[in-house]
């Protein structure tokens, strides 16, 4: 197949066709079951948290032979049938009272277990969000606040989630200090750049190395002000997470069982498919979005006109979960912000096509999952009276690629290996 032939409509199906590739790897009912370990002589105990959890304890009960029972929760929207497993949603981004509840009777359950029995702790991108349990003296409102101002403030994931560790009841290796001395073993869908255990849903069942003074440090790099319960949790060291070494995790196993890099070699897979070389950039870049976009923007120009790194025609895929410092009215969004500053950056470039997408096919606080840059984007944005500066100044992305019919919503998809972004430079006709 020729890519410089294809129609641009063909192009199109052919980024959604990889998108849709790099989800299907990291679906629960594909990636959940050889994990899954035979069962104890004592009781089975399914727990969890993530946009996944729920798809990943109807795969865990489809495959289980013998009783179990257990609780997950998971964002709203993303419940699926389950028998023996509760099924609870609750807010994300924003943590609210559902999640709340449903930490306190997560932490609660698994009190009392034995050395026989066995817990299966179900975790993906989002469940810090949905197990927010704040430490005592820490209110649900001021949690909230919190979250809010770290999600604007730039902050990367992984300093977000350090914060959240030591001012969790249960996050930061806190439940499986619960669950002793019950065998933990957790099966973990990577939204994280780097895939730290520590940092995929705040690491609710593995020992955490930082400190609540990192904790600290991280809100004054950001100027968060936090209220005097907050400053007075992390000062006094009363938010201090469990520790690798701690005896309570001796019987603690982490198996990663989907990752971003899976990911891009299943879209990786479908463009050579295509006839075209796929070329991974990476799995974990981080930055701005717009930053990152200014950079892959310069790659795939040099691509287009010398050649260089690599030849055309050829796709450039990367992943990891770029930052939105919103500045403006609108309500961000990582992909659709980094493809706004993409197609500025392009300018029109007749051979570059670009699509990225958040694979949970939830970007930032919108129901869609991202969209499509043509090199006709901002040609019809002016015809239809749209200024793309003004839009990303506003980090107001989403209705700017709606207006043009350039957005795709997947609706749920069940699983989060986080962000997809894939460049095509078509060869000369």
């Amino acid at each position: 197949m020729q890519v410089c032939t294809l129609t641009d409509d063909a192009i199109r199906r052919l980024l959604l066709q990889m998108f849709q590739a790099a989800v299907q790897s990291a679906q629960p009912a594909r990636c959940v079951p050889p994990h899954l370990p035979a069962p104890p002589r004592g009781r089975t105990w399914v727990i969890g948290a993530g946009k996944a959890a729920a798809a990943m304890a109807a795969a865990v009960e489809s495959h289980w032979n013998a009783p179990l029972g257990g609780l997950v929760v998971t964002r709203y929207g993303h419940r699926v049938p389950t028998r023996s497993i509760e099924v609870v949603e609750a807010g994300h981004p924003v943590p609210d009272a559902a999640g709340c509840e449903a930490a306190r009777r997560m932490l609660a359950s698994v009190a009392g277990l034995s050395a026989d029995d066995l817990v299966i702790c179900l975790i993906s991108g989002g469940g810090s969000a949905l197990l927010p349990l704040p430490l005592p003296g820490i209110t649900l409102e001021e949690e909230q606040a919190l979250a809010r101002a770290l999600l604007a403030s730039g902050a990367d994931i992984h300093a977000m989630n350090c914060v959240r560790r030591h001012l969790s009841a249960i996050k930061g290796g806190r439940l499986a200090a619960a669950c002793a001395p019950a065998r933990v073993l957790t099966l973990a869908i990577s939204d994280i750049p780097g895939d730290d255990p520590c940092d995929i849903a705040s690491g609710p069942t593995v020992g955490d190395p930082t400190t609540c003074a990192d904790a600290l440090a991280i809100l004054e790099r950001f100027g968060i002000v936090v209220p005097a319960s907050i400053r007075s949790t992390l000062e006094s060291g009363a938010g201090e997470s469990i520790k690798p070494e701690d005896p309570r995790l001796a019987h603690q196993r982490f198996e990663l069982i989907a990752t971003p890099r899976r990911a891009l070699q299943a879209a990786a897979d479908v463009a050579r498919g295509a006839g075209l070389a796929a070329h991974i950039l990476g799995d974990a870049i981080e930055g701005e979005a717009a930053s990152v976009a200014q950079t892959l923007a310069a790659i795939a120009r040099s691509v287009a006109r010398h050649d260089e790194p690599f030849t055309a025609p050829c796709v450039l895929l990367s992943g990891g979960e770029t930052t939105v410092t919103v500045r403006g009215e609108g309500i961000g969004g990582r992909n659709v912000e980094f493809l706004l500053a993409l197609a500025l950056a392009l300018d029109g470039n007749p051979r570059i096509h670009a699509f990225a997408g958040d694979t949970d096919g939830v970007d930032g606080g919108a129901e869609v999952a991202g969209a499509w840059v043509n090199p006709d984007t901002l040609s019809r944005a002016r015809a239809s009276g749209l200024d793309a500066r003004a839009a990303l100044a506003r980090n107001d992305a989403h209705p700017f690629f709606e207006r043009l019919g350039d957005a795709h919503v997947s609706g749920p998809t069940l699983t989060n290996v986080n962000d997809f972004r894939a460049l095509i430079i078509r060869a000369t006709d």
